[in-house]
């Protein structure tokens, strides 16, 4: 099992020197991963569910975020929990990304990519917002082809984005593509995760039954879509007090990435709970 922590800048704020003990304390006590989450724009009365999303929340741009982690550390993975892909141009998110993979030393290894839920949001990025599923389904399309394209250039005549003959440098690290995950807690996005993702990120707060049947759905799209099944990551959200019981009933689900986040803002109380995890799990 690998363990991922997740930085939520509307809880942790935004301040340099925050998010750049935070990411520290992380890298030493073990964790594989950092995670930072993603809304374009709020606005009053937006909700997810049943939960406002008060419009001041301080939700700072995650890739812009990673590259500073990035600069403060030199081991820890870094992955969006999610990335809000329609609202994203992939000519232009290609080329942020893999920045930000050359800068770090070959690390924004776990994208995860959502859709969203905010119809004023989707308004706000100028996206239909019932047609996000299959934009974000074409722009996974397009950062694949552009990554992988050489000098010759490449080209896509989509639904919704169109071009000839162009090529995007620099390349991943070592790889001919980053890893997309797929995160999101529907039906659609299980299948989103099996036919085109590296990963599937379950969110959202669902039964056990529900997790299961999402899961079977990212196993059966991968086998349909010819993919290997085995080959899709499962990642699930987990909690700094759970126990070593509750890690393997976990993977005994097929879970591989556990994604937790700390419960207090305060710098020494934070790095106590993080050690006190990674002492059970033994991580550092």
């Amino acid at each position: 099992m690998k363990f991922g922590i997740s930085y939520s800048t509307p809880f942790f704020g935004a301040d340099p020197e925050t998010i750049a003990g935070f990411a520290r304390d992380a890298e030493e006590c073990g964790f594989e991963s950092l995670y930072l989450p993603e809304h374009i724009a709020l606005y009053p009365g937006a909700k997810i569910g049943p939960v406002a999303l008060p419009p001041s929340l301080p939700y700072a741009d995650p890739l812009e975020c990673l590259g500073f982690v990035a600069a403060v550390t030199s081991r820890i993975l870094l992955g969006t929990g999610v990335l809000l892909l329609p609202y994203h141009h992939p000519v232009v998110l290609a080329k942020r990304l893999t920045t930000v993979d050359v800068l770090s030393g070959g690390r924004m290894r776990l994208l995860t990519i959502g859709v969203g839920a905010l119809p004023g949001e989707a308004r706000a990025a100028g996206v239909d917002f019932a047609t996000r599923g299959r934009r974000a389904d074409e722009a996974i399309d397009v950062l694949r082809l552009l990554w992988a394209g050489g000098e010759e250039g490449v080209g896509f005549d989509g639904e919704f984005f169109s071009f000839d003959g162009i090529c995007s440098f620099p390349k991943p690290v070592g790889v001919s593509e980053l890893p997309i995950h797929v995160g999101g807690s529907s039906a659609a996005a299980a299948r989103r995760a099996g036919r085109r993702g590296d990963g599937y990120f379950a969110g959202g707060s669902l039964g056990e039954d529900e997790r299961r049947r999402q899961f079977d759905l990212v196993r059966g799209a991968a086998a349909e879509a010819g993919r290997d099944p085995d080959g899709v990551q499962y990642t699930r959200w987990g909690t700094l007090d759970m126990s070593t019981e509750d890690v393997e009933r976990l993977a005994r689900q097929g879970v591989t990435r556990v994604v937790v986040t700390p419960g207090t803002a305060e710098p020494g109380r934070r790095r106590d709970e993080l050690a006190a995890f990674a002492g059970r799990f033994g991580l550092s």
